[in-house]
């Protein structure tokens, strides 16, 4: 019997042994957010590095899916760290390693729920991935499958998540009782509020399909239903739960913060895209990511009908996907007498403009030392918070996430005592340093083998916080964009050659100027270089590292140097296009930009983290 329990407990310490190093393994640092219009930051708001989107699931159990986050709006200070520990349910295997809501239908009883037709438009998603490798941009990574849930909404179209087909090559998808999969194509992929549109063209698919209604945002308590096709089996899977709370939420692939219902229903790899149910059997938001704690159990997360919906919406308006705007600002509340009374507001309300950021409309209106009383004529509280429903209060920039890019929004403020209601254009907020890239691959420039490219945040993740250095993480995470199409380029790597000697331990450098020139993005680096006529060229770096190449032999070693690393072109394929200046001789390019931290600053175990 002493046995028999030694080898008990040794049985349940190495399993927990080896949950603890899977979810360390799939933290991915996702920074969350640059907080524009949020409050200052709360020690509570550290456990934002829990998140993690449900990975995709498959049948071989995974350890290390990473996948990107940040988000920005009209928030109150949040900062700009999620070290990611948000797993979103989309499973992932890696070989090697204007809608309407309806509510008018009755209720389902649980025993007809295997027969229930909504259960018919869920179907599982099959896609294959080849991500950019972006220390190497020139090339992509070994491909790698996933598979994640989808269902049905009407007019030859799915809605699942965008981390689900994130770098997809192809995606698949396949019905409940069927052994056929048809292939589905991306419409749309909303990354800061982790949704995106499929389509499948086959008729066959579509036979005898009926879509989801999609319900109104349920009361706290609701029970609730999650559908999909988690890890654990091939066919569908049934988990039910309660509403817990609905607030405003970190989004762990987008790194933005919008509304999100929080429930208790088991969600696992492999449920990520998949619908969630109330007792109509109406499809109340999509399951996407869960909350990973040793002090917490049962916390996942589901996009509710709203975000859905504007998602939507903002697809039919514009025919693509422009994402959710934000105000442009940094605030902080106003819960101190003294401070209120010293800013001549009468009321216990409001917050405090600390900085705008150079890039939002709000530039031109907004001034620092403006206290925001309300917007749309919705008053805000000195916590930076509204009301919401009956006897509950949210974060004032729920009110942003309801807008779309372009629309105005009316501000009441007070300004000098004196108050006055101002009109702000609102749209998607402009990054530094992207948690996403555009297109999919990654810019890059090089010359004489010396390897330029943007900073980003795949890019920070992939060489390691301690490769990047800490002034220029620094950067990454608490700079702003002083214009639109602002950069900070690095030198990533030099590729050895007798050219230069002297530079092959240099990396992941900023490079500042070219030939006295301050740089403002890497497509300027290209022009600069392409229209330089002198002899050398001087590359001045931070820390007022030099490094100079003759421009004659520059250009002659370039060839050899591609031809002997199996390198396709000396740039990629954005830079071929002509360079074209929106900025002129801007005199904040003279400042040294980049070190300006946009929230407070808090050092955690894994390293620089936003509040």
């Amino acid at each position: 019997m002493a046995i028999a329990i030694a080898v008990a407990n040794s049985c349940f310490s190495a399993l927990n042994s080896t949950v603890k190093c899977r979810c360390i393994s799939s933290q991915r640092r996702n920074p969350t957010s640059q907080a524009l219009a949020s409050l200052t930051p709360h020690p509570a708001n550290q456990n934002k590095k829990n998140f993690k989107k449900s990975p995709c699931t498959s049948k071989i159990t995974t350890s290390d899916w990473k996948f990107p986050g940040r988000s920005i709006d009209g928030r109150v200070d949040v900062g700009r760290s999620q070290s990611t520990a948000s797993k979103s349910f989309g499973a992932q295997r890696k070989d090697r390693k204007e809608l309407q809501l309806d509510s008018k239908e009755q209720p389902v009883e649980p025993g007809n729920l295997q027969d229930a037709a909504f259960l018919n438009a869920v179907v599982k998603v099959y896609c294959t991935h080849t991500a950019p490798d972006y220390s190497l941009p020139w090339q992509k990574q070994r491909q790698y499958t996933s598979t994640g849930s989808a269902f049905m909404i009407g007019d030859g179209k799915l809605l699942t998540n965008a981390h689900c087909v994130e770098h997809d090559t192809q995606v698949k998808v396949k019905r409940r009782g069927d052994d056929t999969k048809y292939v589905a194509k991306v419409l749309a992929r909303g990354v800061d509020c982790d949704i995106a549109l499929l389509s499948v063209e086959s008729e066959e698919f579509w036979k005898d399909a009926k879509p989801l209604q999609l319900g109104q945002l349920p009361r706290l308590q609701d029970p609730v239903t999650v559908v999909g096709y988690p890890l654990g089996g091939d066919t569908i899977s049934v988990t039910k739960g309660v509403v817990s709370r609905i607030e405003v939420t970190s989004y762990a692939h987008g790194s933005s913060d919008l509304l999100g219902i929080q429930i208790d229903a088991a969600i696992n790899p492999g449920n990520s895209g998949g619908p969630a149910f109330n007792d109509q059997g109406e499809c109340i938001g999509v399951a996407f990511q869960v909350y990973r704690s040793e002090e917490v159990e049962n916390i996942g997360y589901v996009i509710p009908t709203t975000v859905v919906s504007h998602f939507l919406n903002d697809y039919e308006r514009n025919r693509k996907y422009t994402g959710f705007p934000c105000l442009g600002v940094l605030l902080q509340k106003l819960e101190n007498p003294a401070l209120r009374a010293c800013l001549k507001v009468q009321s216990n309300e409001g917050v405090l403009v600390r900085r705008v950021e150079p890039t939002s409309d709000a530039n031109t209106v907004l001034k620092e030392g403006d206290v925001i009383v309300s917007f749309d004529d919705v008053r805000v509280g000195c916590e930076g918070t509204v009301p919401f429903r009956s006897n509950e209060r949210i974060a004032f920039r729920y009110l942003i996430s309801q807008k779309f890019a372009g629309d105005v929004g009316e501000v009441g403020i007070i300004r000098g005592g004196i108050f006055m209601k101002v009109q702000v254009v609102l749209n998607p907020r402009v990054h530094l340093v992207p948690y996403h890239i555009d297109g999919g691959q990654p810019s890059y420039l090089i010359i004489a083998g010396l390897v330029f490219t943007p900073l980003s945040e795949p890019l920070i993740e992939e060489e390691c916080e301690d490769t990047i250095g800490l002034k220029l993480l620094a950067k990454a995470r608490y700079s702003l964009a002083r214009f639109k199409g602002e950069q900070i380029v690095i030198l990533s790597q030099v590729l050895a050659n007798e050219v230069n000697i002297g530079y092959e331990d240099m990396s992941n450098q900023q490079v500042l100027k070219f030939n006295g020139t301050r740089i403002k993005n890497i497509h300027h680096l290209a022009h600069l270089v392409d229209s330089c006529k002198d002899k050398y060229l001087v590359f001045e770096f931070e820390e007022n590292y030099v490094a100079v190449l003759e421009r004659e032999a520059a250009t002659a070693a370039s060839s050899c140097i591609l031809r002997d690393y199996g390198i396709p072109s000396q740039r990629s394929s954005d830079l071929l296009e002509p360079y074209v200046d929106l900025h002129g001789d801007n005199q904040a390019l003279e400042q040294e930009f980049g070190d300006s931290p946009v929230s407070n600053l808090e050092i955690g175990f894994d390293g620089i983290l936003w509040a």
